[in-house]
């Protein structure tokens, strides 16, 4: 069957046998670049693009690289000397293959979250996001085999590249999440690697303050972090436009993953997830923003800019999903997918961003 053949709204079979294909490969190419492909093919069949999820497989596959050996087996005794160690990432994979084959894997997942939850800024966050695509498919669809050892890759991969964050101070409190990430003081040297970089974090602004009065508090507030951080990539994404995503995919990886845990760690993956989205702002925000006006009523934008014209906001978010797919580019599908989450027509106008910032895959 051809891909122009499959059923566009196939959310089985396609995504299956794609994990399958890219189970096939270890989590990061060229050293250090973590391999894309399980989060955009989750996104892409999810919002209706089965068929072209092989396709975009086809071409994103030979960047990839096989799994590395065993080095030696990771178990429940030793777990903490692999911690960090990406050596042993077929290591980890396997151990966790066996810890969601033994036993239920939320049981699994709850248990080790907590373990992983410090070093969320694991493969510059990856490691919670693929996590975050794995448990979507698992809570939505069907519990399959390539679907659960995804997650187990996935864990694999955070445990591998376990990454905790320096010693912060927490500095003056923001009134909400929007003026917490402009806040945020940049690193003075933003060069070199994301861990030079998060070596010379120091200090965030005390953001939500008060501790949240329980779960669906601190779920509340990890929606405003994800919103407020989709809508400053409108403005803010042309730094960097591949790293500052991940200061919104990676809370919203969080957000993903809730439902799948227990009440009692919803509000430590607040915290966390504000950590990793103060992070990659810290470490690759621009100086200056550069206004947008799209998202804004005529008034708003004359408000703002004597001479500015809004531009039309009548949006489909499938419309604008699409215009990432084309585009193709891995990150630029990641985000569309988290703005779609959020819904609203700022963050649609981020999607353009995106799309205009990248460089296409095709």
């Amino acid at each position: 069957m051809t891909d122009t053949q499959r059923n566009p709204t196939d959310t089985s079979g396609t995504l299956d046998e794609a994990l399958e294909r890219i189970h096939l490969s270890g989590p990061e190419r060229d050293g250090w670049l973590s391999n894309h492909a399980p989060m955009a093919i989750e996104a892409l069949v999810r919002h209706g693009h089965a068929r072209v999820a092989h396709r975009w497989l086809d071409t994103y596959r030979p960047k990839l690289e096989d799994m590395p050996g065993s080095v030696a087996p990771v178990t429940a005794l030793n777990w903490q000397e692999a911690l960090g160690d990406i050596s042993r990432v077929a290591d980890w994979t396997a151990f966790f293959e066996r810890e969601t084959a033994d036993r239920p894997w939320r049981t699994a997942l709850a248990e080790w979250w907590p373990r992983l939850l410090p070093g969320i800024a694991a493969g510059a966050t990856h490691g919670v996001i693929r996590v975050g695509h794995a448990v979507r498919t698992l809570l939505e669809g069907e519990e399959t085999a390539p679907r659960v050892r995804e997650l187990a890759h996935a864990l694999g991969y955070w445990a591998a590249r376990h990454q905790p964050l320096p010693a912060l101070e927490r500095l003056a409190p923001a009134p909400d999440a929007a003026a917490a990430l402009d806040r945020v003081p940049l690193i003075a040297d933003q060069d070199g690697g994301i861990r030079s970089r998060f070596e010379q974090l120091t200090g965030f602004p005390d953001w939500p303050g008060r501790a949240p009065s329980g779960p669906e508090a601190a779920r509340a507030a990890i929606e405003e972090l994800v919103r407020a951080a989709t809508h400053r990539y409108a403005t803010h994404g042309h730094a960097d436009p591949i790293m500052l995503v991940h200061a919104a995919t990676a809370p919203n990886a969080v957000l993903r993953t809730l439902p799948a845990l227990p009440g009692t760690l919803w509000t430590p993956s607040l915290h966390a997830a504000w950590a990793a989205s103060a992070a990659v702002t810290s470490a690759y925000g621009p100086r200056e923003a550069q206004p947008v006006t799209e998202h804004l009523t005529t008034a708003q934008a004359a408000q703002a800019t004597p001479t500015a014209q809004a531009a039309p906001v009548a949006q489909h978010p499938q419309e604008v999903f699409e215009r990432a797919a084309a585009h193709g580019d891995d990150h630029t599908i990641k985000f569309a997918d988290t703005a779609l989450d959020v819904g609203d027509a700022a963050a649609l106008v981020a999607v353009g961003r995106a799309v205009e910032l990248n460089t296409p895959a095709w």
